[in-house]
Order: structure tokens, then C-alpha cells, then sequence
């Protein structure tokens, strides 16, 4: 079991813990393949999704996770919770607290939104992306997929290109990656790469390199990490058209030879297909997206078997 009662970021994870959910995914990976999916595991635990933004991979992997394991699963969105009525963040946490729910899966624009959750409530809270600051589950699968393919976290080129600014995703996989010694590479155009970044998300900084050549961030890549432009996140225009975007940090084919023959590409989704990746790379035999959307599931089963005690 992990000896904590949250996952808040990957930021204070160790590698032991990390290779630990790692090694559980694998084991719960095979539940996907059998005809009658589910393990009693969590049975009798109460796991609640409260989801303040939208989400389709990371809130369906987690309910599906938990079912999966025999827990009962409530979704709570925005819309239908009383924060649509002005109920604070702080109230919310207190009235699930008060239901006795064992776990709390957040997600919310705000950065450290479960970190206010976690002190308030005896639930384990875990983070489904808040704000700018964190994705741990998603870097944790995208490791996963990772491992799958290449067998090792270390010493790899991994790239990671497109809207650094506001890209939880680029920060948890940076955290994750520097840990076990793999060079990552940020790339961004210069209004999408925010200044200081490189003291904010990485320690071991002799393994962090920053960018805005997406030709010299590909080149020998072993994995190629796009992300998507956050439209909804931005209130003033960050570069002159979408079309001019694509031109310079689109992932084309013709940019991706110049990776490794073996690269992975990945994406956290959703993609915009033509903004920064094209439709033939990401359906094409180096994508991975479907197998990290595969992972997610056991992963999350894992997280959610090692911190509730299954």
C-alpha cells in the first residue's frame, strides 16, 4: 500500500512509489482482457468523482476503474452539485465528508483545489488535474505506456511540445520523467513557454532542456509528447492563426522521421488534429494515444486499490 493518504502530484512522489503503482497497473492491465470484467477488491468502498471541469478519458477511466474493482462510484459534476448555486469549494468537501465517502476524485480549474480538499476531509482525495499545476494520474499512465514500449523510465529523449503555458500534463510528465533520469525537452513557441518554467516543474535541472525549435526537440526523440492548444484557458491571442501554428509546431510526418526509427508518439487527448498534430501521425503506426487511453484504466485502478487498502 502506498504510505500516504492522497495523490496530490507527482511532485512529491518517490521513484519507489511511482514504480509501485506502475508495477500494480500491470497487474490489473489483465482484468481489461477477461469477459467478465470486475475483482472484489473495493467492495463496500465509496469512491466519488467530482468533476468541476470537463473531462471524457480521465472521469470514464475512473469510474470504470472503480466499478472494475466493486466500489460504488457517484459522479458529481458542476452543473448538478450545489456549487452551481454559490456553495464554496470548502462547504462541498465537508458535506462529502460528512456522507463518510472513502475516496474523492477532483478535478477544477483551480490549482491547489485539492490540496484544500485533502485537509478537509478524512476521504483520500485524489487529483484529477487542477488548474495549471498538476496531472499525476495522467503523467502515471503516460509512464506506464512509456515503460510498455521502450522497458525503461531512464535515459531516454522524451519531447513534450505545444502549449507549455497552461499544460498541467507537461509539468506532472517533467516531474516523472527527470526523477528516473530521462532528458526532457520542452517546446513552445516563445509565448507559450512561460519565463522561469524550467525552475518551477524540474529539480534535477541537467535534465530539463527548453526550446522553440520544434526540429531540434524531435530530432533523435525516443518519445514525442504533443499537446493540445488550451483554447478555453487563454484570454488573449497567443499566436497569429491556428493555420500559422500548425506551420511551425504542427507534428507532421515528414517531422516526425526525424526521431528515432523506433519513437512513440503520444497525446493526452483530446486532440485538435490539423492544430497540432496531423491526422496521418496520429493514426499512424508510431501513435500510442489508444494504448495510453487503455492504460489510463489500470492505472487508475491501481491508484485507487493502493491508497483504499483493497
Amino acid at each position: 500500500m502506498l504510505k500516504r493518504k492522497d495523490l496530490l502530484g507527482i511532485e512529491d512522489l518517490g521513484r519507489e512509489e511511482i514504480l509501485e503503482i506502475l508495477d500494480a497497473a500491470e497487474s490489473f492491465q489483465e482484468v481489461s482482457t477477461r469477459p467478465i470484467k470486475k475483482v472484489p477488491t473495493l467492495r463496500g468502498k465509496t469512491i466519488i468523482n467530482l468533476f468541476f471541469e470537463a473531462s471524457t478519458r480521465t472521469r470514464t477511466s475512473f469510474e470504470i476503474a472503480g466499478k472494475r474493482l466493486s466500489a460504488d462510484v457517484v459522479n458529481i459534476s458542476s452543473s448538478t452539485s450545489s456549487v452551481s448555486k454559490g456553495e464554496t469549494l470548502i462547504d462541498t468537501a465537508r458535506t462529502l465528508d460528512a456522507m463518510a465517502a472513502d475516496c474523492v476524485v477532483i478535478r477544477h480549474s483551480a490549482s491547489g483545489a485539492p490540496h484544500t480538499l485533502a485537509k478537509l476531509t478524512k476521504a483520500s482525495i485524489v487529483n484529477g488535474g487542477d488548474g495549471s499545476h498538476e496531472h499525476p494520474t495522467q503523467a502515471l499512465l503516460d509512464a506506464y505506456t512509456i515503460r510498455q514500449r521502450k522497458r525503461r523510465l531512464n535515459d531516454l529523449k522524451v519531447a513534450i511540445i505545444g502549449d507549455i503555458a497552461h499544460s498541467r500534463v507537461a509539468r506532472s510528465n517533467t516531474h516523472l520523467l527527470t526523477k528516473f533520469g530521462s532528458h526532457v525537452w520542452l517546446c513552445a513557441a516563445p509565448t507559450l513557454m512561460p519565463l522561469g518554467i524550467e525552475r518551477i516543474v524540474c529539480e534535477n535541472n541537467e535534465f530539463l532542456h527548453l526550446t522553440n525549435s520544434m526540429d531540434e526537440a524531435v530530432e533523435h526523440a525516443d518519445v514525442v509528447m504533443m499537446l493540445r492548444i488550451q483554447f478555453e484557458r487563454m484570454t488573449e491571442s497567443f499566436f497569429p492563426s491556428v493555420r500559422e501554428y500548425f506551420r511551425y509546431y504542427g507534428l507532421t510526418s515528414a517531422r516526425a522521421r526525424w526521431a528515432k526509427p523506433d519513437v512513440i508518439i503520444m497525446h493526452p487527448g483530446p486532440m485538435n488534429r490539423g492544430v497540432e498534430i496531423a491526422t496521418d501521425v496520429a493514426d499512424g503506426p508510431f501513435s500510442v494515444i489508444l494504448d495510453q487511453v487503455s492504460a489510463g484504466v489500470a492505472v487508475r485502478m491501481a491508484i485507487l486499490y493502493l491508497l483504499l487498502g483493497g
